[in-house]
């Protein structure tokens, strides 16, 4: 069973979450309990030590929802917070991911990916307290083992926790802000912030909107994943939504003429491997997927241009019947030995 502490103010978002998810509530899959701001919610958190999750609000009398995360540390090492938030512009995501929100769903809530996102924040959850846990055993070790033996073991232990990983099946999309290195040769600081910031928020937005999450900012692109029902048309119709909703954006004063963005995006499908990659050393670990369908799709961003979605061909086949393609011959891509057939997605 997990449980999920719920920060916010609104008594309608405890009403339609009991309703939501009263079947896994039944089941005792999920339980919830409810605070009002953030000191509730501190104050139930030192009352108990079972919480699993905080979906939490950021705007709230008393304390608010980014306060609460500068205080979960303390609290509980191993809690991840997801904020839920009709407050969804770039400014308000970055402070909470950069104060460790683990995602962010925005108002009005969409109950089937609040509840993807709940399973993935708990699985993090899980391999954190397998981690902590297996500390601790190394601990009492530490009492009765050979120094050297024991060091084999922690750094064995702690590989093995965590670098868990599956195997998932899913679409990525990588989204590249055409022109923009650019344009930072003329601009300051801070105008690149605030501009690359505008653009971040739109993409956010559409990619959220056709429940796909957003993985990592890499620079001025960013990598997106689409899992579950119809993850290929879903990632298709995000793609083509951000193009146009970039193309909507008029982002002036930075140069003598305005800066007309355009993005490149590629986009494949396939199996991909899930897990915490990075250094156990440091202890420097990003949840993110890895594997060929990734690469193949951020080298296909790489070859399109302005304004161009492209695909492969085993995605065409599959989302033919729903859009329209236009074949452009075989492309090479790096480090792949044959040429890769590849495709357009059109208006």
């Amino acid at each position: 069973m997990a449980n999920i502490l719920v920060v916010d103010d609104e008594a309608d978002l405890e009403i339609l979450i009991r309703q939501k998810f009263r079947k896994k509530i039944r089941e005792k899959i999920y339980t919830f309990v409810f605070a009002r701001d953030g000191n509730e919610a501190l104050a139930l958190l030192q009352a108990r030590d079972d919480i699993d999750v905080i979906l939490t609000d950021i705007n709230m009398p008393g304390m608010d929802g980014l306060t609460l995360l500068t205080k979960l540390p303390e609290a509980s090492p191993v809690i991840k917070a997801v904020m839920v938030s009709a407050y969804g512009d770039m400014d308000n995501i970055r402070t909470a991911m950069n104060r460790g929100a683990f995602d962010f769903v925005f108002k009005p809530v969409n109950f089937d990916d609040l509840d993807t996102t709940i399973e993935k924040t708990l699985h993090h959850v899980r391999q954190l307290r397998e981690t902590l846990q297996a500390v601790k055993e190394n601990n009492i070790l530490k009492m009765y083992v050979d120094e050297h033996v024991l060091n084999f073991m922690t750094h064995q232990e702690f590989e093995k926790s965590l670098m868990a990983n599956e195997t998932i099946e899913g679409t990525v999309v990588f989204i590249d802000i055409c022109g923009f290195t650019a344009i930072t040769e003329h601009v300051g600081a801070d105008g690149v912030v605030k501009m690359l910031n505008t653009l971040f928020d739109v993409i956010v937005k559409e990619i959220i909107n056709h429940n796909g999450h957003i993985d990592k900012f890499m620079g001025d692109a960013v990598m997106a994943i689409f899992r579950g029902e119809y993850h290929i048309d879903r990632a298709i119709d995000a793609a083509l939504a951000v193009k146009d909703s970039i193309a909507g954006v008029t982002v002036a004063g930075f140069t003598d003429k305005a800066f007309k963005p355009q993005v490149s995006i590629g986009i494949n499908s396939g199996e991909m491997i899930s897990g915490n990659i990075g250094s156990a050393s440091l202890k420097r670990l990003d949840y993110t997927v890895i594997g060929d369908t990734v690469n193949v799709a951020q080298r296909l961003q790489s070859v399109a241009k302005a304004d161009q979605i492209l695909v492969p061909e085993h995605v065409y086949q599959q989302a033919k019947q729903s859009f329209n393609l236009k074949e452009l011959g075989a492309v090479s891509l790096k480090n792949k030995a044959l040429p890769v057939a590849v495709y357009e997605v059109i208006e």
